[in-house]
């Protein structure tokens, strides 16, 4: 007692509770008053390698997962997403010299005694380059191209010539498509080629379609995959683009699976195959999964042009399969290709003007 007034006279405080060497000397200081006197004490309980989980492997872990959040979510896929179901895939056969009613008889389907017509609509962004190779590709048996540009892009950015869901602007932009078709006159049993501009069927492809009897009334479309040229070759893959005999009131423009008919080996995907570094930046910000540009970084165009060249993922992800084994399979660069046969024969034969989409050319222009 006699030590509390003394205390109490110097201004001094005393500490009423039993204390031990622990927090001796901590509990009893001014900074009680604000509470700190417990976590004084619980610190000084704590050893080294408690602070070093603390606060060196803990905000590791933190800052690790939200730099590669988006690389773990993919590689567990294989535990949270099942697989599609497998495509029903029909052989595909093709030889210039094999006429068309043996082509279509090996098919399991008849010939037709005039072909049909076809309609090729696809959206347009800025893609010139890939959709004039598209155009003269397709042009010999195509009785009309449907073309639909925005003055938006997939997530809402004006372009120079609404909606803040890249998914639904989107999908708006795929309606408005549905009325220039009607207003371009297409109608029942014509061919409509559903592909985004990229996309591209092979014409032989679609001639066999347009000649043939008894086709599937909706069939996709197994293309080549490839990554900023036709140097790098992902795989075989490819397969939303698809062909549609057109019914009235029931065909409707879609980008997602619609039959398990795939035609095997039609044509080509050309996937970031652009002339200009800035046509990457602009379809990197543009692109439905713009939220994949998770860093500012990731636009400059110094590291854009390394990425090409070396055939890696501009935007750092793991790639996108339902097994481990394929995720590891595919996991780092895509290969390089030195092989340019069967590609687009425009593109051949222009080859010099457009030398950056073929094997070898991997650099190009800052514009």
């Amino acid at each position: 007692m006699d030590r509390m007034l003394m205390m109490a006279e110097q201004g001094g405080h005393y500490c009423s509770k039993k204390t031990d060497n622990l927090c001796d000397g901590c509990c009893c200081q001014e900074s009680s008053r604000f509470g700190m006197s417990r976590l004084c004490c619980i610190l000084r309980g704590v050893d080294l390698k408690t602070y070093i989980f603390l606060f060196a492997i803990v905000p590791t872990f933190i800052l690790g997962v939200y730099i590669h959040g988006q690389k773990i979510s993919y590689f567990l896929r294989p535990l949270w997403e099942k697989p599609p179901k497998p495509f029903h895939e029909i052989p595909h056969f093709y030889n210039e010299n094999i006429t068309m009613e043996n082509l279509c008889k090996l098919h399991g389907w008849g010939v037709r005694e005039y072909p049909r017509r076809v309609y090729d609509a696809v959206l347009f962004s800025k893609e010139v380059d890939i959709l004039t190779i598209r155009w003269k590709e397709l042009y010999p048996y195509v009785t009309q191209f449907v073309l639909l540009e925005s003055n938006s892009t997939f997530t809402g950015l004006p372009k120079p010539l609404k909606g803040e869901n890249p998914f639904i602007e989107e999908a708006y932009q795929r309606v408005a498509l549905d009325q220039l078709l009607r207003i371009a006159g297409i109608s029942d049993d014509d061919l409509l080629i559903m592909s985004d501009v990229d996309e591209i069927p092979s014409r032989h492809t679609i001639n066999l379609l347009r000649w043939c009897d008894n086709i599937p009334d909706v069939l996709h479309l197994q293309l080549k995959n490839y990554l900023y040229s036709f140097e790098f070759l992902v795989d075989n893959n490819s397969w939303r683009a698809s062909v549609h005999r057109y019914q009235t009131g029931k065909t409707r423009y879609a980008h997602y699976r619609q039959t398990d008919d795939l035609l095997a080996d039609a044509g080509w995907h050309c996937s970031f195959c652009f002339r200009h570094i800035s046509e990457f930046i602009f379809k990197m910000k543009a692109y439905s999964h713009n939220d994949r540009v998770r860093f500012s970084h990731y636009l400059n165009p110094k590291r854009i042009q390394r990425v090409i060249c070396k055939g890696a993922d501009l935007f750092d992800m793991l790639p996108e399969e339902y097994t481990f084994k394929e995720i590891f399979g595919k996991m780092g660069p895509v290969p390089h290709s030195y092989s340019a046969v069967h590609l687009p024969s425009y593109l051949l034969e222009n080859a010099e003007n457009y030398k950056f989409l073929l094997p070898g050319n991997c650099i190009r222009e800052s514009g």
